[in-house]
């Protein structure tokens, strides 16, 4: 028995989320970011749980870690040189891509510079056929001139992708072989190996965004692993990834692609988890910090997942949870443009300096700043007394923005919150037409440090009727990666019609898949526990350019029954569509397998019960909709299961603020959750 450790890095604090195994307590803590010594915030942060709660270092047995390294090395366009292998005469696949265009319908619209410049693009000679079989043999020769071409244009690394590798990867690998002979200092990936799937714009594209981001993550992780050894944490780090689990950092070192999505999805991850505790089936998360709202779906208690979620400008093709990212979090810059037309994001103040009101040298005017001035924050420290909000510097920064458009100061402040609002307002509705549901019938779950601070007024635009606040909103990402299952995707390439003489090639990759997850889990993670397969396929009908994925039964392959994974597919066409042809052959693209190893998950404690109206700590004069309003400020900390209260009023707590406005009537439940029902 020890302590488990959940860790969230954002654009303006660390999270921290501490479970004890022996008592089944958790624990919350934030620290503000030092962008100018990346990774000091963590020891600082288990400094401060070791002297406030007790925790010494050798104790802790997990240390689950959420990181935009990844993400952002690409976003910056910081990541390395690379050279990329192809088959001679497709020097071209990262240039053409998909022929398509950013914005469809605009004059201006250009793709990306590609990750790899065209001088780094080599052509190497050799062919392998779809079925396998070499046309061509590798032309060794070739391959040892791009070598010492990369070398001479100072490459760090190389990428091989050539045609038709996820069937036989028989010449990336020899490829391979060759380039650790003649450049050793160089760092190789295959492919093959990063994500071995049909489609080779989407499959070469995945392996370099894995090159590109290598040497940073590497670097990252390997001074986390000596920072924590350091320290005393003998746990070797977990690092949570894009598909919602978590692997070893050893392992993230190269397999860098897989945690891209690391920090939103252990978000998305936490909501869940949270969603399933209060008993809520089907959610909007709405996950706010100091740079940016990402937003996603649950439905039927699953957060949802997807292919060709964007990374900066480019497309991940490997599973990972949906996550909508917006520019607006609580440190997004209020400006005005040469028009005279206030805006909102997407550049963001950061933790240095920060919003106005954090008294740390930032004059510019933020969303948060834009509460404070509206009077819903200041009247007390934020973030666990890190932060002493400074309401005068608020209003210095927002008058600077009133002065330019014309209007008030609470006027000014109140319109900051609407843009952000519409920003939100209309990605979501972009991100549920997708899903073809009804945002109404959900409920909507904001977290994050400014997450509560919005919600409400998002739920009234949206005409959500119901907002879940939980425990503990500022630390849910964290808390993600403190209950994610070790989990990893593998994927084979079979392309064979669900049909009867289909099912000895479906048997064999089964097996395959089977034995690779396995080993995955058994030896590279050293995990011993609880396993959960789960299989589905990637179909479509013929004819059609792409696929959707289907979950299947392990028995439906075993046995051989292509009539029970073709019905499964017409069923999941029809939801999707509203359209299926059950005479129509179904065709297997892609047999997927997911395997997840269980860890454990904390046991949250019942609340306190009261009943009636708790006691306000004060009131306040609060600012919206036009009008001022005197308001009860309410601790979270005095709340108990049954409480129930109406807006508008201010909850405030040490991860974050929530301001609700009238029309909200809030109920404590069992866990200490505050549920929000919005009348007519």
């Amino acid at each position: 028995m020890g302590y488990r450790i959940g860790v969230d890095i954002g654009g303006t604090f660390i999270d921290f989320c501490l479970f004890d195994e022996s008592s089944g307590e958790l624990r919350t803590l934030k620290v503000l970011t030092t962008p100018a010594t990346p990774g000091a915030e963590i020891m600082q942060g288990l400094k401060i749980l070791e002297d406030r709660y007790g925790v010494p270092p050798q104790e802790i047995v997990s240390f689950v870690h959420g990181t935009t390294v990844g993400i952002n090395t690409v976003i910056q366009r910081k990541g390395a040189s690379l050279a990329l292998f192809t088959t001679e005469k497709f020097e071209d696949v990262v240039e053409l891509a998909r022929l398509r265009m950013p914005e469809t319908y605009s004059l201006f619209s250009r793709r990306p510079d590609p990750l790899v410049p065209r001088d780094l693009i080599f052509g190497i000679g050799e062919r392998m056929l779809a079925d396998g079989s070499v046309d061509r043999p590798l032309d060794e020769a070739s391959v040892a001139d791009a070598v010492a071409r990369a070398r001479a244009k100072g490459a760090q690394g190389i990428v091989v992708a050539f045609l038709n590798a996820y069937r036989n990867p028989a010449h990336e690998e020899a490829a391979q072989a060759i380039v650790r002979r003649l450049a050793p200092d160089l760092f190789i990936f295959r492919s093959s190996e990063v994500w071995p799937v049909i489609r080779e714009y989407e499959r070469t594209t995945t392996a370099l965004i894995n090159g590109y981001i290598h040497p940073r993550v590497d670097l990252y992780l390997g001074s986390l692993q000596k920072a924590l050894i350091d320290h005393g944490v003998a746990a070797e780090p977990l690092i949570t990834k894009s598909n919602g689990g978590v692997m070893s950092a050893e392992i993230g070192k190269t397999n860098c692609v897989s945690m891209v999505l690391s920090g939103t999805a252990s978000g998305v991850m936490g909501a869940t988890w949270v969603s399933a505790e209060a008993g809520v089936r089907n959610a909007v998360t709405l996950d706010i910090g100091g740079t940016s709202a990402d937003v996603a779906l649950i439905i039927d208690g699953k957060p949802q997942f997807g292919m060709g979620e964007k990374i900066g400008e480019f497309p991940l093709y490997i599973p990972s949870v949906s996550v909508t990212s917006i520019g607006d979090g609580g440190g997004s810059i209020a400006w005005v443009d040469g028009f005279g037309v206030l805006k909102v994001g997407p550049e963001s103040a950061g933790s240095d300096p920060g919003p106005a009101c954090y008294g740390k040298g930032g004059t510019r005017a933020t969303i948060t700043d834009a509460f404070a001035v509206c009077g819903f924050i200041g009247h007390h420290q934020l973030a666990y007394n890190s932060v002493a909000p400074d309401v005068a510097k608020a209003r210095a920064a927002v008058q600077q923005v009133a002065d330019k458009v014309g209007l008030g100061l609470r006027e000014t402040a109140e319109a900051i919150i609407r843009i952000a609002i519409s920003g939100m307002f209309m990605e979501i509705n972009k991100l549920v037409a997708r899903y073809g549901v009804d945002v109404r019938d959900f409920a909507l779950l904001p977290f994050g440090g400014a997450g509560p601070m919005l919600g409400c007024f998002l739920a009234r635009e949206l005409g959500v009727d119901r907002v879940l606040i939980p425990t503990t909103p500022g630390v849910v990402s964290a808390l993600g990666g403190l209950i994610a299952d070790v989990k990893n995707d593998f994927i084979r390439t079979v392309f064979v019609d669900a049909e009867p003489d289909a099912v000895a090639v479906l048997r064999r990759e089964m097996a395959a898949l089977d034995a690779q997850g396995a080993r995955w889990l058994r030896e590279e993670q050293r995990f011993d526990g609880a396993v959960e397969a789960r299989w589905s396929c990637d179909m479509s009908y013929k004819g059609q350019s792409f696929e959707i994925e289907v979950p299947i039964q392990a028995h439906w392959l075993r046995d051989g029954d292509m009539a029970a994974i073709a019905t499964a597919f017409h069923d999941v066409h029809e939801r999707t569509y509203d359209f299926c042809d059950r005479a129509a052959p179904a065709h297997i693209v892609n047999l997927r397998l997911v395997v997840a190893g269980s860890t454990q998950k904390p046991q949250l404690r019942p609340l306190a019960t009261a009943s009636g109206r708790p006691e306000p700590e004060k009131m306040l004069d609060v600012f919206y909709d036009g009008v001022e309003h005197r308001v009860p400020l309410y601790r979270r900390g005095d709340l108990r299961a049954g409480h129930h209260f109406a807006g508008p009023c201010v909850v405030a707590q040490d991860d974050s603020t929530a301001c609700i406005p009238g029309g909200f009537a809030a109920e404590v439940d069992a866990l200490g959750n505050i549920f929000l029902t919005r009348s007519a």
